[in-house]
């Protein structure tokens, strides 16, 4: 493999066997990608439903919420998030275990009552799947109605406009 000097990325091998009439002369550009790929992966994407339960805080964001009060307090002139977030995680890691107990204990009892939420949750979007889904039958058939109903205004305003067309040649 060629390397090249500077802030540019090393060619390919490939890349440097081409001949000079094919490489692009002036900016470099990174390549095009299609777009297309990147619309597919978010309509795939299922949307989000705002009434699942959130996931519960590590044992590490436990012991965050607690340290970043007491980091307000003994520093209040710094106001970065990432001063606090670095500070915590140094404080985290020089703890021991027996230090990081409690906020594990609080974690995993944060972790149960999601479970038990999520169960609850599961439960309810099974029933509603199996009671046929009528709402979201009901939204996508009023999606179609309005396409329908576009679709027809647009082929009335077209037969208009070919009579109007027609309507000129016979006065002709």
């Amino acid at each position: 493999m060629k390397t090249t000097k500077g802030k540019g990325p090393a060619r390919s091998s490939r890349e440097a066997l081409k001949p000079a009439d094919d490489r692009m002369v002036g900016k470099r550009k990174a390549a095009a990608r299609p777009e297309s790929k990147r619309k597919v992966k978010k309509d795939k994407q299922a949307k989000k439903d705002p009434n699942k339960p959130k996931r519960p805080p590590s044992a590490f964001f436990v012991f965050l919420e607690e340290f970043r009060k007491t980091f307000k307090k003994e520093n209040p002139n710094i106001k970065a998030v990432s001063a606090v977030g670095k500070a915590g995680g140094e404080k985290w890691k020089s703890m021991s275990q027996a230090e990081k107990a409690p906020y594990e204990a609080k974690a995993a009892k944060k972790k149960t009552e999601y479970e038990k939420l999520m169960n609850a949750y599961n439960k309810k979007q099974e029933s509603v799947d199996e009671d046929g889904d009528e709402e979201s039958e009901r939204s996508k058939s009023e999606v179609n109605d309005e396409d329908e109903a576009s679709a027809e205004e647009a082929q009335e305003d077209e037969e208009e406009e070919e009579e109007d067309d027609d309507d000129d040649d016979d006065e002709d």
